[in-house]
């Protein structure tokens, strides 16, 4: 009736000036796909056939089946989904198990083939016993390290309410979430359930791999369903409500389960690779630390007292730097690495390698480049000579370059970092000055110079930085000299520390669950931590000194006092720490001082994070097909009054 009343209007506007030019386009098609008929038929019961025809009253096109279809129960052997045609044929390759029902979810993915008009939400749903069943769970799945939506993952039903039930069985009935992560388990039984989440590796529908990210929860869940109405909004066009209708409909409940997902750790040990990126150095990852380091015994060198240990705070990424430049010169090291891998028990074992190592660089070609660049240090200072310019006449030495690290906004908590490129053998500390100036004299200033914990090549500078005070950081030469004899060159740094009126302090003020132990950060847009805080007794969260910008804030129990965020174990029951989100940006300004009240369980967590940092974006709601013909027509119109005007 709408295609009869857009023409009527258009047939109007076109007869009402004979000299009016015919329209340029036609009318959309904007009818979706229509079943018109099945084999078996839709809600049959007592089904014995495994090959499903569905009929539609239009050509149709089936976007990426093997992604967007799914059926429940989960088939261990993929079933055939094609379309073709007006018609859609799915051929289930696992037996029918009796007395179930069987869904078919096609999603959004059948369209018609002219005009991309898309069905909408279509689930096809028989029965092999004498019936349907009708039940829908529902809800979202998020991460839990920052409740990030979680696209593709399979959602699923045990009624085995056995702790170990998801390392054992295969899902019950199963769904998919979709770009907000939201799912619907449809053609649910009466009963009590558990509510899984698993990003499926190996198509068996149960957890069998670390690597796999997983969801559960504890919850029993018992669906029901009862009358509901919805708002329904009625579009005149593309920009005005021509009414907003009452539709009752059946609601399902529960239908705001929400899983928080994680990957485990993966404690399975091996090498992943070895190299030699730098003739000085060897270096060895692992796919996880061990306190129980390698052993590494020397086939063509002596590699007693050969090497300096560099290892990360986790121990699974090591650094063997030379001590001798005998050995850095030396192209090829063929050496055996005794360490402890995971064997085909799942238990650690002593496992021997033998390697043999090359830097990416040889030594005659490295001795080629020096002599280069030794010949074009000569070139240059030639003409300069001949010229009458400024030359040297002795070649420089190779000094020991040392990266400083201060950070563009400092304050006075901030802390100084110095790393050098290889280890150093030696630090004269009284080669290293601090002064900071008032009233335009210069003072001596005491600071703390050490190691950083667990780095072999970095230190920090710690010192009472004055609110706006000018501070110079001032090494001697040779202050540095490193295990290859390489020394430092004088060096000097100026450093301005803001004054406080450039800083805003905000304070958190957090209520709504009784947990201690509550770390909280200012991160950024892209998710960086640009400040973190352990919660008082009192719960506040007190940022000092924070920079002006745009923050947001998110919070996690941190169960085990460690100060990061650290994940869920499936064996040991254990959920990853409980993660929160200020639902707002909060605005930092110059002289900013403020407290702000934050109830961390106010909304549920699926919609705590602010839209602005979620990464997984939802698509944009598809342009209202049905809308077009009644916009085609005003068109026309406007189209129609333009032309008058002209004549």
């Amino acid at each position: 009736m709408k295609k009869l009343l857009y023409i009527a209007i258009a047939l109007c506007v076109v007869m009402s000036c004979a000299r009016m030019g015919s329209p340029d386009g036609g009318w959309y098609d904007d009818d979706p796909p229509r079943v018109i008929g099945s084999s078996p038929a839709e809600q049959a019961t007592n089904v014995d056939q495994k090959k499903i025809t569905i009929y539609f009253d239009e050509y149709i096109k089936l976007a990426d089946p093997t992604q967007n279809v799914i059926v429940s129960p989960p088939q261990l052997e993929m079933p055939e989904i094609r379309g073709a045609g007006k018609k859609i044929v799915v051929e289930l390759q696992d037996s029918l198990k009796p007395n179930t029902t069987y869904t078919i979810d096609f999603s959004d993915a059948i369209t018609d083939n002219n005009e991309g008009n898309p069905m909408g939400n279509y689930t096809f749903t028989f029965s092999t016993g004498e019936q349907i069943d009708t039940f829908e769970v529902g809800g979202y799945v998020i991460e839990a390290s920052n409740l990030e939506p979680v696209k593709g993952i399979s959602v699923g039903l045990y009624n085995n309410l056995s702790d170990t039930v998801f390392k054992k069985e295969p899902l019950m009935r199963i769904s998919r979430t979709d770009e907000t992560g939201h799912f619907v388990i449809k053609g649910v039984a009466p009963g009590e359930y558990r509510v899984y989440a698993l990003m499926e590796q190996d198509g068996n529908y149960m957890f069998s791999q670390k690597s796999e990210m997983i969801a559960f929860s504890h919850e029993i869940y018992t669906p029901t369903a009862g009358p509901d109405v919805r708002q329904d909004t009625i579009w005149r066009d593309s920009l005005h409500i021509d009414n907003i209708i009452q539709v009752p409909f059946t609601h399902f409940y529960p239908d705001d389960v929400v899983l928080l997902a994680f990957n485990e750790i993966l404690t399975d040990r091996f090498l992943v690779k070895s190299d030699r990126d730098n003739e000085n150095r060897l270096n060895f990852f692992f796919s996880y630390g061990n306190d129980q380091l390698p052993v590494i015994r020397g086939l063509n060198f002596d590699a007693d007292s050969a090497f300096i240990l560099e290892a990360n705070e986790k121990k699974d990424s090591l650094t063997y730097w030379l001590r001798d430049t005998t050995l850095v010169n030396k192209d090829t090291l063929e050496l055996s690495i005794e360490y402890l891998a995971t064997d085909t028990t799942g238990q650690l074992a002593i496992r021997i390698d033998t390697l043999e190592m090359q830097p990416k660089t040889s030594y005659e070609k490295r001795q080629k480049d020096k002599q280069k660049a030794y010949e074009d240090w000569l070139e240059e200072q030639e003409k300069s000579k001949k010229k009458g310019e400024r030359y040297d006449s002795i070649y420089p030495v190779k000094s020991l370059d040392l990266n400083l690290s201060i950070p563009s906004s400092m304050t006075p908590t901030s802390v100084v970092y110095l790393e050098s490129p290889t280890p150093l053998a030696r630090i004269d500390t009284a080669g290293i000055h601090l002064y900071s100036q008032i009233d335009s004299l210069w003072y001596r200033s005491s600071f703390v110079f050490e190691r950083r914990d667990s780095c072999l090549r970095q230190y920090k500078i710690v010192a009472d930085w004055y609110p706006g005070r000018e501070y110079s950081l001032e090494f001697d030469s040779l202050a540095f000299t490193d295990i290859y004899g390489l020394s430092s060159m004088p060096h000097k740094q100026g450093i301005q520390v803001k004054s406080l009126e450039e800083f805003a302090t905000l304070e958190l003020q957090l209520n709504g669950i009784s947990d201690t132990g509550i770390v909280v950060q200012l991160i950024a847009q892209d998710d960086k931590v640009e400040y973190q805080v352990r919660a008082a007794k009192d719960r506040s969260a007190t940022f000092y000194y924070v920079a002006p910008g745009t923050y947001y804030a998110r919070a996690f129990i941190d169960r085990n006092g460690n100060n990061v965020w650290d994940t869920g174990l499936y064996d040991e029951d254990r959920q990853p720490e409980d993660v929160y989100y200020y639902s707002r940006a909060i605005e930092c300004k110059e002289k900013f001082d403020v407290t702000l009240p934050w109830n961390l369980t106010e909304k549920p967590r699926n919609r705590q994070k602010p839209g602005e940092l979620v990464k997984q974006k939802a698509q944009k709601e598809k342009k209202k097909r049905q809308n077009r013909n009644a916009e085609r027509a005003r068109q026309l119109g406007i189209e129609y009054v333009k032309k008058q005007m002209v004549k």
